[in-house]
């Protein structure tokens, strides 16, 4: 009876506006939606299972249909790089246990999100031209000051979450053509993603995420496949291959907060390439999913069913590469870079520039709504306008994609220092602080599940987030990403031409 009344309620605005708008439609205008305008539960989990493994490569709360990043496909190729730094049993556990991590977070974003949503529906408040973000929720909830840390944290997040996408970019087409070096595709992709401030909103990204889906579960097969062959199939000891991670704690670390920017871009997906990119960029991507999403309460398992989506394709793929290769890994952040040129590889570089160029679009569309609503066009029905005024926020992107193309290392520095506080940490808290009273906890629209102890096992769970993430995944796992990407300037500069090329080439 709670769950019919929530969605009664969050959905109810939803129903009118397509009431409104059936009144005449063409068979063109019908077979556009189909293809283009989504918010089901369905378009829900193409988004998340997509972004997710865009980013894995990749925080709003309109992006709840989506991100286990901002992020899986740029992940599905940096994933065996860190699983030679943590060795083949920390890389699957950590995977696991990272992805349970996510899937609590964003349920604990979808439960804030709702929660929100529904009182603002019984103060007859209309979202008809309005996207909700995070930093919203936090301040109908909270206050300003939460507010003002979601919104530095999710718009960092996502900044650098659409860097990465272009980095991605450039790493990738270099393995089919490398006439041009790294740096002069980062120029031109940096212009064909400034192309995602025609896009409105999420609910036009429909067909993209399905594609999107159907590009990342190729490649991760792909990747799998070609590592078996390449190795021998069920080879138990491969000639000259050598496994000997994990090594030292700052490989590590960084290894493992690559997992974490891997499966809380998703999380931040419900927020985001972001994905998810993640999945690194993909909760907080999620959050404006979730706002796209015409019944955003069911949302939650959505994205524990794309988590689990997911990890059919990174655990295959990332344990086949990195047995395949071994400490070869450490030196090639890439996975394709290791493997034969063939028509299939060509196949899965252009599918995950595709899926990368998405990717960019879901990451950028929350920086765009916060843009414009800093502006004031947000509220503006012309197109045009829109796009115009988003250019800006495209410039800096592109500029810092140049600055640092470190494809890899950046991943689990933005993991430690934005992934940690925009997915698990600021959620939990906020969770926390918003349900603190005994009167919130008794009309809060959705509480605990039964199982899972209610209130004293979620503040439980809550608690236990913080202080791993605290301690493992910003303590620990900053030191390390940040020694691992300081060497990365010292070894080839800022502005480098081309990063972890062929000396003949770089």
């Amino acid at each position: 009876m709670a769950s019919e009344k929530v969605e009664t309620v969050v959905a109810g605005n939803y129903v009118e506006m397509e009431r409104e708008e059936s009144g005449s439609k063409s068979t063109k205008s019908r077979l556009s939606k189909y293809f283009w305008h989504g918010g089901s539960v369905y378009d829900a989990w193409f988004s998340c299972a997509s972004n997710q493994h865009r980013l894995i490569v990749t925080d709003d709360v309109n992006m709840r249909k989506m991100y286990p990043q901002m992020q899986v496909a740029q992940v599905l190729l940096t994933l065996p790089y860190s699983f030679s730094q943590l060795g083949m049993l920390s890389g699957i556990l950590f995977q696991l246990f990272y992805g349970l991590m996510g899937s609590w977070t964003a349920y604990l974003i979808s439960v804030l999100y709702v929660e929100y949503r529904t009182r603002k529906e019984r103060e007859k408040v209309d979202f008809r031209n309005h996207v909700i973000q995070w930093f919203e929720v936090l301040d109908g909830l909270l206050g300003k000051h939460w507010r003002n840390a979601g919104l530095f944290f999710n718009c960092t997040f996502l900044l650098f979450g659409s860097v990465i996408q272009l980095i991605a970019c450039a790493s990738n087409i270099y393995y089919i053509n490398d006439n041009l070096d790294k740096r002069t595709w980062t120029y031109i992709f940096g212009a064909c993603c400034a192309t995602t401030v025609f896009i409105p909103s999420f609910h036009n990204y429909r067909i993209w995420s399905f594609l999107g889906l159907l590009m990342t579960t190729y490649t991760a097969w792909y990747l799998t496949i070609a590592s078996f062959l390449h190795a021998g199939f069920l080879n138990v000891k491969i000639e000259g291959v050598k496994h000997s991670g994990p090594t030292t704690m700052v490989l590590y670390f960084t290894g493992a907060t690559n997992i974490l920017y891997t499966f809380g871009g998703h999380a931040v997906t419900s927020l985001s390439t972001m994905t998810i990119m993640t999945l690194p960029m993909v909760n907080a991507i999620y959050r404006e999913i979730m706002h796209a999403m015409w019944k955003p309460q069911k949302f939650k398992m959505i994205y524990l069913i794309a988590t689990l989506y997911v990890l059919t394709l990174t655990l295959p793929s990332a344990s086949a590469v990195y047995w395949a290769f071994g400490d070869m890994l450490l030196n090639h952040s890439n996975a394709l870079s290791l493997l034969p040129r063939t028509g299939f590889r060509d196949i899965a570089v252009v599918l995950m520039l595709i899926h990368q160029f998405i990717t960019f679009g879901f990451a950028c569309t929350p920086l765009y709504f916060v843009w414009e609503k800093f502006i004031g066009l947000h509220d503006t029905k012309s197109i045009c306008k829109r796009s115009l005024a988003r250019l800006p926020v495209v410039v800096p992107i592109w500029f810092l994609a140049i600055i640092f193309p470190f494809f890899g290392p950046i991943n689990s520095t933005v993991g430690s220092l934005l992934v940690s506080f925009t997915v698990y940490i600021i959620p939990a808290l906020a969770h926390m602080v918003t349900f603190a009273s005994a009167s919130a906890r008794e009309n809060a629209v959705e509480r605990p599940p039964s199982f899972l102890g209610g209130w004293a096992g979620s503040y439980s769970m809550n608690i236990f987030v913080v202080g791993w993430v605290l301690v493992v995944g910003l303590g620990f796992g900053g030191w390390a990403s940040m020694l691992n990407f300081i060497r990365q300037i010292n070894t080839f500069g800022v502005f480098t031409k081309c990063y972890q090329c062929p000396a003949h080439k770089a």
